[in-house]
Formats: structure tokens, sequence, C-alpha cells
């Protein structure tokens, strides 16, 4: 296993033991089913005690794999299948050694941080390629078969868990668990597009060969030069475009302000970006 690899199966670890400190710490003991294979798990638990989360978990996985394999080909990459077999020992190993018990008893304080920490740990999962399966691959069948967008079935899945558990843990810990799924949903591209935020940056400086020097030299990040004409000059000039992370940016800000204190700087920003020297294009 190379670095890159190395990193990547670490920072997915991290994120599945996030997860499956939120199922034990808050939803489980708090008989709150966000959704999910997790969500499905607890209202199974409930009903039947003597079955693990984590045990039902790994099976409720191997079995989706097994549909997906047999009905839509399966095309999940072995980061994708680490996480959510990953996912499910993590939640058996607290479960077997650690005795878990709710942080709070208080529904809607274990919702809303339940939900902040599965969420961190899933976009983190989701920022390196791979996801935790479970309702994705139902999602997929559901799309296959009946033709029904990925998303809209995402939400048909969750929200037929969470329903569910209104039959199982009444009406209140049911609508917090919708209340969760709606909480997620939104915080999972909350923190996805915070890892992935880059700077969308145009310069218009007299000095643009010093600067694009100091961008590709010091930073090591490419540029692009655009032709354009001042609207009210009528002068030829060259705007400097490139796209860097935060700390380049600030860099880039105070050579800039040094150089040129006349330059003019426009600053956007990226929610990802794809690409040489940034996030792979391929996905496993």
């Amino acid at each position: 296993m190379n670095k890159l690899n190395f990193k990547e199966y670490s920072l997915i670890t991290f994120g599945i033991i996030l997860v499956a400190i939120s199922v034990e710490y808050f939803f489980s003991p708090n008989n709150l089913a966000a959704g999910g294979v997790t969500g499905l798990a607890i209202l199974v638990n409930a009903i039947i005690p003597r079955l693990s989360v984590g045990f039902i978990t790994l099976i409720v996985n191997i079995i989706l794999f097994l549909l997906a394999f047999a009905l839509i080909g399966g095309n999940f990459g072995g980061k994708t299948i680490y996480a959510s077999i990953g996912l499910s020992a993590i939640i058996w190993i607290i479960e077997k050694f650690f005795s878990p018990i709710a942080i709070t008893t208080d529904l809607l304080m274990a919702s809303f941080f339940g939900s902040i920490i599965s969420a961190v740990g899933m976009a983190i999962v989701f920022n390196q390629n791979a996801s935790t399966g479970g309702t994705d691959i139902l999602a997929k069948l559901l799309n296959k078969f009946f033709h029904i967008d990925i998303g809209k079935s995402l939400l048909i899945v969750d929200f037929a868990i969470t329903l569910a558990s209104i039959s199982v843990f009444g009406i209140d810990a049911g609508l917090y668990a919708m209340f969760s799924v709606i909480l997620l949903g939104v915080l999972v591209d909350r923190f996805i597009g915070g890892f992935n935020s880059c700077k969308s940056i145009f310069i218009i400086s007299k000095k643009n060969k010093s600067i694009s020097d100091f961008i590709m030299r010091e930073l090591d990040r490419g540029c692009t030069l655009l032709k354009s004409t001042g609207a009210y000059t009528k002068e030829n000039k060259e705007i400097i475009y490139t796209v860097l992370s935060r700390n380049e940016f600030i860099k880039l800000k105070i050579f800039i302000k040094k150089l040129d204190s006349r330059a003019f700087i426009t600053v956007g920003e990226v929610q990802e970006v794809l690409g040489e020297g940034f996030g792979n294009l391929d996905e496993e």
C-alpha cells in the first residue's frame, strides 16, 4: 500500500469511527432510527434485542452487496466495501468492549449532536470517493427497477425507516429521527464543500510576469493568462486566472501587496476542484 492509499484508508477509518460513535452514543441508546442501514439495525435490535446493532448492520450490508452484484452489477470500489464492512465491525467492537450508554437522553440534543458527528464522518468518507453502502444500494435498486431519481430514492428509503420507527419507538422518537435524516443531508453537503473549497482568483496587474512566476514556482500551481481589452482605455491587457487553496491565496495576496499595491484582484469561493494538483477525476 503506497502513502496515498494509506492516507485515504486512514481517513476513511477515522470517518467510520465518527459515524459509529454517533450511532452508539447518540442514536441507538435514544431509539433514534435516523435512516440508513444503521437506522434499520436499531429498529431490528429493538424487536430482537439478542441481535446487536453491529451484527445486524453487517448482515444487512452483506445482503445488499450481494443483491447489488446480482441485480445491478455492483460496481463498487474496494474503499466502499472497506467502509461498509468496517463501520459494522467498529459498531460491533464498541458494543462488545465499551458498553456504550447515551451521552445525553435529551432527544433534541441527541439528534443534533449525533447528526453533526455522523455528518463529519460521512463527509470524510465521501471525500475519499467511498461511501458506507447501505441505503445507497437500495436507492440504486429503486432507480433501476422503478426509474426513481437516486436523490429521491435515498429520501424514500430513509423516510420509510424513520416512519417505521414511529410504530416501534413512538411519535417523538420517530419525528426526531426524521429531523436527523434531514439535518444529516444538509450537513454532509456543507462539510464536503468545506473540505474541498478553494479560491478562484482573477488578477489584473502590470506585474503579471512576476505574479505568474510566483504562482507556478513558489506555490507550485498552474495559472492561465486571459486576453482582455479595457472598456474605457481600450488597452489590451492580460488577466491571470488561477485556483488556489485558502493558505496559498494568503501567500499570494501578501506577495502581490508588496509587489504591486495597485493590482486589481477578484476572489470567488469554489466548492470543488478536480484535475491535476487537486481532486482525482477517477473514482474507485
